[in-house]
């Protein structure tokens, strides 16, 4: 039986993650025509100005599902292969025996091994993801750094492999996307940043989403705030940052209406042909960069609860930012959360994040907002 949206519940679960300890978040939830949108918290600590639903938001990973719907759309014209090795179509970046041995899927659901670049990019970093033994001077020191694609993904491709091309589990690195991007380029002829505005986004009609060229959110948002596990103390707003260090990987900026937009169409088969979207949903086991090992495939991964029904779609983590989108398989029941607060855990003796009470809070809001 299908649970109908209940605002009391949701109103109420959203406020219990603000009590929790979450600055401001803000969401929307959609069962078919019926919509709620709510918000709890503040958007600047401050000021104490509100969060709205309607906020721009950095979305984090997100962005990997607009990355694949951009290279399956490539796919469907016949310009990529998805089975065809990398070193095909970007011998300098990939050369040898490991871009024949790579191919475009692999790296679209984190199979291909090649290593995480983010650790050399941010040196003071270097132990990712050893967090205990990790500081958050990078990210004030690289607030306005602007990195080319290329520059990360050679610290990717150098460094030692993270397994063989294919294997399983995979190992989720953002190198990955940041080759897709470069793939997209190579295939187009023009910017990966302009060809997913043109061909997902607008061909979505996303009105508030977008791929950044510059250091800021334009439009009303929120303030975002990195605690870095007690390290930043109070957490700082790192809502100006430079997202060249994500690139197609996870710089998107969007709204939770547009999110659930998006999902929406994709799950419905109207952004992607039935067939690439088969492809997307067809999963393998990945590492995630917590340790913990889910099931992804290609820029999607499933969520569901025992005895309820599936839901695909992505999350996403940057600085002070997070945001989950998942949408239902047969697309009628949505939900788009963000929230302005991140790593707000304490590391334990063995360098790992505790619980938090903000994590079972948006645990119940996801449950809610998903199964009712």
């Amino acid at each position: 039986m299908r649970n109908a949206l209940n605002p009391d519940e949701l109103n109420a679960a959203i406020e219990n993650v603000h009590r929790a300890g979450m600055p401001g978040l803000f969401a929307e939830v959609r069962d078919g025509e019926q919509v709620w949108r709510g918000a709890a918290g503040v958007a600047d600590v401050e000021t104490g100005r509100p969060v709205t639903a309607d906020m721009r938001h950095r979305v984090g990973s997100v962005t990997k599902t607009f990355t694949s719907v951009a290279v399956l759309r490539e796919v469907e014209s016949g310009r990529i292969a998805l089975d065809a090795p990398i070193g095909r179509y970007l011998p300098r970046l990939v050369p040898g025996a490991r871009g024949e041995a790579i191919t475009v899927r692999m790296l679209i659901n984190h199979t291909s091994g090649l290593a995480e670049y983010f650790p050399y990019a941010y040196p003071s970093l270097k132990a990712y993801p050893d967090l205990a033994n990790t500081g958050p001077q990078s990210l004030d020191d690289n607030r306005l750094t602007r990195f080319h694609p290329t520059e990360l993904i050679a610290m990717g491709v150098a460094a030692p492999p993270a397994g063989a091309p294919g294997a399983t589990p995979g190992l989720y690195s953002n190198t990955n996307y940041l080759l897709l991007g470069e793939l997209l380029e190579r295939v187009t002829g023009t910017t990966a940043e302009r060809y997913i505005t043109r061909n997902v986004i607008e061909r979505a009609g996303l009105r508030d989403t977008e791929l950044p060229t510059g250091p800021d959110i334009d439009g009303p948002h929120s303030r975002i705030y990195e605690a870095w596990f007690g390290m930043i103390d109070p957490p700082r707003d790192y809502s100006v940052f430079d997202m060249s260090w994500a690139g197609l990987a996870g710089s998107l900026i969007s709204t939770v209406a547009d999110l659930n937009r998006f999902y929406g169409l994709l799950l419905a088969g109207e952004i992607v042909s039935p067939s690439s979207l088969a492809q997307m949903r067809r999963t393998v086991p990945v590492v995630t960069q917590d340790g913990k090992t889910n099931d992804y495939g290609l820029g999607l991964y499933p969520m569901e609860a025992p005895g309820q029904a599936t839901f695909w779609g992505h999350g996403g983590t940057v600085w002070g930012a997070g945001t989950l989108a998942m949408t239902r398989a047969d697309g009628r029941r949505r939900m788009a959360v963000a929230v302005n607060l991140q790593r707000p855990n304490r590391l334990d003796s063995s360098g790992r994040p505790e619980p938090h009470a903000i994590d079972h809070a948006l645990d119940a809001l996801y449950r809610v907002a998903m199964y009712g």
